[in-house]
Order: structure tokens, then C-alpha cells, then sequence
């Protein structure tokens, strides 16, 4: 049977105009007059029809009314209806950002013993409301969106995001984005007060603010001792030469001011084994991110995955959460560190710290500490560099507290990245402290019986066991080169030592210039290298160039052609090279 004909009037005459007063008058009429059992079903379709065209002019306040008068005039379910009017409630708070009001119905909506299907459900509304958001640039509602679906739902568990992240990560995500951005400006407490708002659920330990020093700094303010070894100095920018002559090169030339080497004390230091970052008090010791370049560097400690803590870097200041657990070391020399796992990082950033290590401004006794699952060929660095019989502690991936910690630096300015926008980087090395390190090395092999006699070898490096910067002819290359007496090696099949012997044999090294090419630097003075690259001019031309001819050896580079793949950082894409042009390179050496 028909509603009353006053009852269809009345739902007819609702508008977004006067919804609100309208509603109060339907409110009215169905308290005193309800619909008889052969009404009900009629006049609850035309209050369901009024909800979604309310919720269809945004008038989510005025919707969750009319839901509410179905759930009072619905018999059989209305639980369904009140669940409903509660979603178009949270819509209208969602609306009117009115995020404090919304967490509180929540808790009201929660505490009245919902099914998890019914709450699930609203989240999704919410979860869908923040997505929207996201897509739009609105990081800040859509957080606010993603908090509010995670506590109606209770957790992560049955949603994702648009983009298949869990409320969770994806809270965490857009946090440090926002954080970035404040702290890029210099709001350092309005970022920390945005961290901690919603650290709970994104994982988030508490944040502190430091200020970013130097070591040296920090020494000449009375926190620690600093003893410098080899004075800053201006190097000599190196000849980069290429097949064919030369070519206009994208990136920005590295520093030719080399800083100064040392090593500093610091007592009770607050460390992230696989980060830089090293606290000390109110400070944050890290030569890097004070360097007068340091506007340039896209500092990914903290940032990246595999970092035990949070990071957020700005001009002069950072924001690092803090540690839930600390494992406390006594004392300890710094060999830990970003990136000190990957084989180019360590011989150039890590290995030559040794050197100051070594002497005896650095005392005597303290362990190396290094990051777990190091290579064995980082271990055997070690072991042919260090003269004074240190002990090497591993450190678990815990934040680590030193009573006293030592530090040396890297040779170089040496971002790991640049910031987006900006030219590649590419950092010129010292020859003085690698030829230091080259030399040590060098002579310590010779001392424990290794061949450095031999020579005359050809050798063509083989990266078939990569997945980066793949020379994708290698084969057809290799059966160019055999003819002319070149041995096929894959560096990784050998120990440390075994690679310094044969590439102190080569005269001549053919490779792509990757981590393996670095090993160049064993080569002896006058040995021919012809380092392989793909046609990005941006690539590292000088750093290789520098860190090679530190050795005395030649260097030339062949271009090839790179093969795009998809999902590659640039600098590591895949390639093909001519072996007409190598053999060409061959004559002209």
C-alpha cells in the first residue's frame, strides 16, 4: 500500500536547502503517525531514495537523518540502517574535516558491538574517501581519511589502498612525505608534531630534532677530540677520454677541494648500523649532510628500505625517530654505514678509513664494527689493511650505543644520489688516499705471499651474474676478444685477494664501468682499461676516471647504446657495445 499522500508531499518537498528543517517535520509525522505493517516496506523505499540523494548533494549530515528514520521505522533490520546512517555521519565529519569529532563517533560506533562485516564495510567508504584525496594531492585528508578507516576497521587486516598498500604503510608513507616537505622549509616542530599524531599506527617510535654538524664541529665545541691526518687539499680534475674523442658531458663535475682526513672521538654516541647517522647529545654528526654541496645530495639514510629507523632531512637540522630497542658496545671504530654492503660503496667510502685507522693517533684496542651479512671479500679488505690486530665486532641491525666511537671519513664529497631535478653528481676521488689504500693493499698481499709478478693477462670482465647494467652482448664481445688473447672473468667467483692478483697481472681490462671496473685500481701504472658504458653522458665519467688512473693505468671509454628497461634508476640500465668499437679501442691504446 501508498504512503499517505502528506508523506510523499512532504519527501517530494526535500531539497538541499531545507533538508535540515524538512527533516525534523518527516521526523515528526512518522513519531505520530508510523507506517502500518503494509506501509512500511513502501515508506521505508521512499526514506532510503530520500538518504541517497542527499548523500548524492554532499548532504551527508542531512543523509545520515534520513537513515536514521529508517532504522526507526524498520522493523526487521534496523541495525542495517543505523549502520548506515553512522557511514554517511563519519562522511559528513570527513566533509567538514572535523577529524576529532569523527574519532569519537568511531569509538561511540565500535563500542555498541558491531559485527566486523558491518565495520569493515564503512571503513571501505572512508578508506575510498581518503583515496580520492590522495589522488587529488590532499596528503593531509587523506591521511586523516586512512587513520579513521584503521580504527573503525580495528587494524590493517581485509583493506589496501588503492595501490594495493595497507592503511598502515600507507599512513607512513604519506607522513614522511608531509614530514619532507615541512622540514625542507624549516618547520622542524610542525613536522614533529605531524609525526606524532599519528605515529602509533604508522609504526613510528617518538621523534627528535638535531642539529646537523661535521665532526669537526662538534669537536671544536668541546664534545670530542679530532686529530686531523691528511690537510684539505685541491686535486686535480682528471682527463676523461672517450673512443672517438670527446663528448658533452650532463652531470655536474665533482669537488676538487678534498677534504681534510682524521679521526674523532666521541664519547657516548647513539649509532644505526646500515645508516651514517651518528647522534651525540642535542647533535647529528655527519660531514655529508653540513658539506657546502650538501644541497645537492638526496640523503637516503633513514629513508630507504632496510633502515632501522626514520630520517627526515632539512637545511641544518634533522628529525630521527627514536630507537625502541639499543644494544650498548663500549667503545668501537665506525666501518658501518650506508650502502656498506655493496661492493663499489665499501672499497671507495669504507675501506679507506683504515688507513687512518691504522695510526697511532687512533687508539690502540678498539674493535672495527661492521654491518652483518657483509661479503667475505669486505672482510678480507679488512684483514689485509688492518696492522694493529683489531678484533671486528657485527652489529645486528639495532640502534647501537658507544660509550666512545671513532670516525674517519670518506675521501670525497660522494652523494649517494643527487635530488630529484638536479644533474647527476659525479664525484672526482683523491688519488693521494686511494693510492694510500692501493699501495697498503699491495703491499700487504706481497707480504703474505701473493703473485704480484705475473703480467701480460687480457682480461674481459663478465657481469652475467647481475641484473643492473647488463652488457647484453657480452657473448658476441667475448668471441671478438678471444682471438687477441683475452680470458673471460667474473670477478665474484674470486676472493679478494685473487682479484687484486689478476687485475695486478692485466694489461689490459676490458669491462662495463660497474663495481667490478673499480678493481682498476690494482692495476699496474701503464695498464690499458677500456670501460664499457651505455649513452647516458650523465653517467660517472669522472669519478671512474679519477679512481682508475689513481693507479697509473690508462683509461678509455667505449659508449654503447643502452636498452630501456622499465623500473631502472637511469644510470643502471642495460646496454649494448660495439665490438668493432672495442677493437678499435684496442689499436688506439
Amino acid at each position: 500500500m501508498r504512503p499517505t499522500a502528506t508523506f510523499i508531499d512532504l519527501i517530494r518537498s526535500i531539497d538541499s536547502g531545507n533538508a535540515t528543517t524538512k527533516l525534523e517535520t518527516l521526523a515528526a509525522l512518522l513519531s505520530a503517525e508510523p507506517p502500518p505493517r503494509s506501509r512500511a516496506a513502501a515508506t521505508l523505499r521512499h526514506v532510503e531514495a530520500l538518504g541517497f540523494r542527499l548523500e548524492g548533494g554532499a548532504r551527508f549530515g542531512d543523509a545520515a537523518h534520513a537513515y536514521e528514520l529508517a532504522a526507526s521505522i524498520d522493523p526487521r533490520d534496523p541495525q542495517r540502517w543505523r549502520m548506515i546512517a553512522a557511514t554517511a555521519r563519519l562522511r559528513d565529519f570527513v566533509e567538514h574535516e572535523c577529524w576529532d569529532e569523527a574519532a569519537a563517533f568511531i569509538a561511540e560506533i565500535r563500542s555498541r558491538g558491531e559485527t566486523e562485516a558491518a565495520l569493515r564495510e564503512s571503513a571501505r567508504t572512508l578508506l575510498q574517501v581518503g583515496w580520492d584525496h590522495e589522488c587529488r594531492g590532499r596528503a593531509e585528508p587523506a591521511v586523516q581519511c586512512y587513520r579513521l578507516a584503521f580504527a573503525l576497521n580495528g587494524g590493517d587486516a581485509g583493506l589496501s589502498t588503492g595501490d594495493g598498500h595497507s592503511l598502515s604503510a600507507k599512513i607512513r608513507n604519506l607522513r614522511i612525505l608531509q614530514m619532507n616537505a615541512f622540514a625542507e622549509a624549516g618547520h622542524y616542530e610542525e613536522a614533529a608534531a605531524l609525526h606524532e599524531s599519528t605515529r602509533a599506527i604508522a609504526g613510528f617510535g617518538p621523534i627528535g630534532i638535531y642539529e646537523i654538524v661535521s665532526a669537526r664541529q662538534a669537536a671544536d665545541a668541546g664534545h670530542g677530540r679530532y686529530r686531523e691526518l691528511l690537510a684539505g687539499r685541491t686535486i686535480a680534475e682528471p682527463e676523461v677520454k672517450f673512443l672517438g674523442g670527446s663528448i658533452a658531458l650532463t652531470s655536474r663535475a665533482g669537488s676538487l677541494d678534498a677534504p681534510p682526513q682524521y679521526v674523532a672521538l666521541f664519547k657516548d654516541c647513539l649509532t644505526f648500523p646500515r645508516s651514517n647517522v651518528v647522534l651525540h647529545g642535542e647533535r647529528l654528526i655527519y660531514d655529508l649532510a653540513v658539506h657546502p654541496l650538501s644541497g645537492l645530495a638526496d640523503i637516503k639514510d633513514g629513508v630507504n628500505p632496510g633502515q632501522i629507523m626514520l630520517a627526515v632531512w632539512g637545511p641544518g637540522r634533522a628529525l630521527v625517530e627514536a630507537p625502541a630497542e639499543i644494544h650498548e658496545i663500549d667503545a668501537g671504530l665506525m666501518l658501518f654505514g650506508f650502502q656498506s654492503r655493496q661492493y663499489g660503496h665499501w672499497l671507495l667510502e669504507f675501506a679507506p678509513r683504515m688507513l687512518w685507522f691504522n695510526d697511532p693517533a687512533c687508539p690502540a684496542g678498539l674493535p672495527l664494527c661492521i654491518d652483518d651479512q657483509m661479503p667475505n671479500s669486505h672482510r678480507q679488505i679488512i684483514a689485509l689493511m688492518d696492522e694493529r690486530d683489531r678484533p671486528v665486532q657485527v652489529l645486528p641491525p639495532v640502534a647501537t650505543r658507544f660509550r666512545e666511537l671513532g670516525l674517519a671519513p670518506v675521501p670525497t664529497f660522494y652523494p649517494f644520489d643527487t635530488r630529484p631535478g638536479l644533474p647527476t653528481y659525479d664525484a672526482i676521488w683523491p688519488s693521494d688516499v686511494l693510492a694510500a689504500m692501493r699501495g697498503k693493499i699491495l703491499e700487504r698481499l706481497a707480504a703474505q705471499g701473493g703473485d704480484l709478478r705475473r703480467t701480460g693477462r687480457r682480461i674481459l670482465l663478465s657481469r652475467r651474474g647481475f641484473t643492473q647494467r647488463r652488457l647484453v652482448n657480452e657473448a658476441e664481445i667475448a668471441d671478438a676478444l678471444q682471438p687477441h688473447g683475452f680470458e673471460v672473468i667474473q670477478p665474484e667467483h674470486y676472493t679478494f685477494a685473487e682479484q687484486v692478483e689478476i687485475y695486478h697481472a692485466a694489461d689490459i681490462v676490458v669491462g662495463s664501468a660497474s663495481s667490478a671496473l673499480i678493481n682498476g685500481l690494482f692495476c699496474r701504472p701503464g695498464a690499458k682499461v677500456i670501460a664499457l658504458t651505455h649513452d647516458n653522458p650523465a653517467f660517472y665519467f669522472r669519478g671512474f676516471t679519477s679512481l682508475i688512473e689513481s693507479s697509473g693505468a690508462r683509461l678509455l671509454f667505449v659508449r654503447g647504446h643502452a636498452v630501456q628497461t622499465e623500473g631502472l634508476h637511469p644510470m643502471h640500465a642495460d646496454y649494448a657495445a660495439s665490438p668493432a668499437a672495442i677493437l678499435q679501442a684496442l689499436a688506439a691504446f
